[in-house]
């Protein structure tokens, strides 16, 4: 009877472990018949900057080639150490910044991507995180992944793709800023305050910082399975490296 239980719950466990974003499904793998990181929002911003910039001071163009952009999601749950911890990160994104004659302080900057363009568990980013991100996921442990934060059950990246950020207000002096941002995700749009790094103003533009996002905030229900075994914590962080000419 004792191993009869025993085989229940070591069978429970592993086919958690194959469902939360860590086992194989049947969706198709993602190539290039994803739309651009450009549809829809990097008309409107250009469009946007463009009239700002008639003001005076200087736009820059953020430049996704030179930047970094990523989402660190964390294990939980009872059996949390079976899971993975994992990096989505956002190889394309749009984003502007325009800094007025009168300072960075007076500026604005805006910040959008995709989340149905993420990159999935790059093996490089892992690699360099150490232990608690060392385990390399396979191909279709990715996509499993994928399916299991961003599908329908969760942040519904089909019906809800864009991330957006946008300044609000600009506080302090360089290099140090403090800038309330409204962030939109899920459809739902909230107000924080965040730290920034900038430097190379007036001549260039290199700007870093990270936040905490909840996604009970949002609307969104944090991946879970057989009652809480295996989840994903509702805390997510967004740290940033952003480059402009």
């Amino acid at each position: 009877m004792v191993f009869k239980k025993f085989a229940i719950v070591l069978f429970a466990v592993a086919a958690a472990i194959a469902l939360l974003g860590c086992g194989a499904t049947s969706r198709p793998s993602h190539t290039g018949s994803a739309p651009t990181a450009a549809s829809g929002d990097r008309a409107d911003l250009q469009a946007i900057y463009s009239e700002i910039g008639r003001s005076g001071g200087r736009v820059f163009t953020l430049a996704p080639k030179d930047s970094v952009v990523r989402i660190y999601a964390f294990r939980a749950g009872r059996a949390a150490r079976l899971g993975h911890n994992h990096i989505l990160s956002a190889p394309q994104f749009t984003g502007f910044f325009h800094l007025p004659t009168n300072g960075a302080a007076n500026g604005r900057f805006d910040l959008a991507f995709r989340l149905d363009q993420l990159e999935i568990d790059n093996p490089a980013y892992r690699s360099a995180l150490g232990a608690a991100f060392s385990t390399v996921i396979s191909p279709e442990d990715i996509e499993g992944t994928r399916d299991h934060l961003l599908g329908a059950n969760c942040l519904q990246a089909d019906r809800f793709p864009f991330v957006r950020i946008q300044s609000l207000q600009i506080s302090g002096e360089a290099p140090k800023f403090a800038a309330k941002v409204q962030v939109e995700i899920h459809g739902q749009k909230r107000e924080m305050w965040i730290a920034l790094d900038v430097e190379g103003l007036p001549d260039r533009l290199s700007v870093s910082g990270s936040f905490v996002l909840r996604q009970t905030d949002f609307g969104v229900q944090p991946y879970s399975l057989l009652g809480g075994l295996l989840s994903v914590q509702d805390e997510v962080v967004l740290d940033f490296k952003l480059a402009g000419a």
